[in-house]
């Protein structure tokens, strides 16, 4: 048997970075601050995420800077060769297979104001 899941809640660190493929594929990567408090420091943990197809294409459309969503998924590493130097290079990534958008609802319209209330989970 094996496990692997994750699951977070925090603010969004940036606008998505939202990419469309010629196949009709979508990826979404964005960045999430979690706060884990301790005694001596209160800064928030980051952790890169990887949505695909409708998450997503919700991602771009309902998530801004700031937003509070809650995700659960898996831990997977990309690793690449550094171009300057050709050593392998790695950095963990949530690949998000669930995201809820969290706070208010007042939050979620001043966030989306324009493109129409939105409030399910995905």
């Amino acid at each position: 048997m094996s496990l692997n899941i994750v699951t977070l809640v925090g603010r969004v660190g940036g606008d998505p970075d939202v990419k469309y493929f010629e196949s009709g594929s979508v990826v979404c990567n964005l960045t999430l601050a979690v706060n884990r408090q301790t005694k001596n420091n209160d800064q928030p943990d980051w952790f890169n995420l990887e949505l695909w197809g409708k998450t997503a294409e919700v991602a771009a459309n309902y998530v801004r800077k700031g937003s509070l969503i809650g995700i659960s998924g898996s831990l997977k590493f990309d690793v690449w060769k550094d171009r300057n130097t050709g050593a392998d290079r790695s950095k963990p990534v949530v690949r998000v297979e669930r995201m809820e958008l969290l706070g208010s609802k007042r939050d979620n319209e001043a966030e989306t104001a324009g493109k129409g209330g939105y409030e399910d989970e995905f």
